[in-house]
C-alpha cells in the first residue's frame, strides 16, 4: 500500500490533489505558512495548490455578504439576497410546512440560488425536494467525499457494518486518486473475514 506523502512545502501540488487531507491538516498547514484558512475545505485546497505551485499566498474574499433584514414573512415575500437561515426563517416554515420542517443542504442552496422567488415558492420547492429525496439517491457535495464513500460502500454491501466501512474509507484514503468507493476496496477487511 502506497503511504500518503506528508503535507508540505515540498509536495507539489499534483500529488497533493491525489491524496485526500483532512481539513484540520489543512487548516494546520495554512497557519503554518501563512496562509489564509476561511472558507470551506475545497477553497482552502485550491489556496494551498496555488501555494506549491507558486510559493505565493492566494488571499481570501474579504467581501462580507450582508444579510438583508427583513421585518415580517409571508408567502408573498420576496426571498432576500444573500438569503441566512435564521429562527424567524425556521418559524415561518415550520408554521406552513410542519414541526418536522428542517433546513436540509439542498432547500439551502435552493434558497440561496432563489432571491426575488417567493416564500410560497419556497415551500413548494421544499415538497418537491423531500419527494425527490424520498425516490431514491440525493446528489452529495464533492466536499463530502466521506458521505459519499459510506452511501455507495452500502448500496454495494448489504450486510456489512459501519466500522467495516470505515475501516475500507481509512485504506482508501491513504491511496493515492479518487477517493470514492470501488469493490477492490473491501483488501481493506478481508483479513478479517478469514
Amino acid at each position: 500500500m502506497n503511504s500518503r506523502p506528508a503535507l508540505d512545502k515540498n509536495l507539489d501540488s499534483k500529488t497533493f490533489r491525489d491524496y485526500y487531507y483532512l481539513k484540520e491538516e489543512l487548516v494546520d498547514f495554512c497557519r503554518e505558512n501563512g496562509i489564509p484558512v476561511s472558507g470551506g475545505k475545497l477553497e482552502i485546497t485550491d489556496r494551498i495548490a496555488y501555494f506549491l505551485d507558486t510559493g505565493k499566498i492566494l488571499s481570501a474574499p474579504t467581501e462580507r455578504k450582508k444579510a438583508t433584514v427583513i421585518s415580517t414573512i409571508n408567502e408573498d415575500t420576496k426571498i432576500e439576497a444573500n438569503f441566512v437561515c435564521s429562527e424567524k426563517h425556521r418559524a415561518f416554515f415550520k408554521e406552513y410546512i410542519g414541526s418536522s420542517f428542517s433546513f436540509n443542504v439542498a432547500f439551502q442552496k435552493w434558497l440561496k440560488n432563489n432571491t426575488g422567488k417567493t416564500y410560497k415558492e419556497a415551500i413548494d420547492a421544499y415538497y418537491q425536494i423531500i419527494e425527490e429525496k424520498k425516490k431514491g439517491k440525493t446528489k452529495i457535495d464533492k466536499q463530502f467525499e466521506y458521505n459519499t464513500y459510506i452511501r455507495d460502500f452500502f448500496a454495494d454491501n448489504k450486510g456489512k457494518s459501519l466500522e467495516e466501512a470505515i475501516k475500507c474509507w481509512k485504506y482508501k484514503k491513504q491511496l493515492q486518486g479518487h477517493n470514492r468507493y470501488e469493490r477492490t476496496d473491501l483488501i481493506a477487511i478481508a483479513d478479517a473475514e478469514i
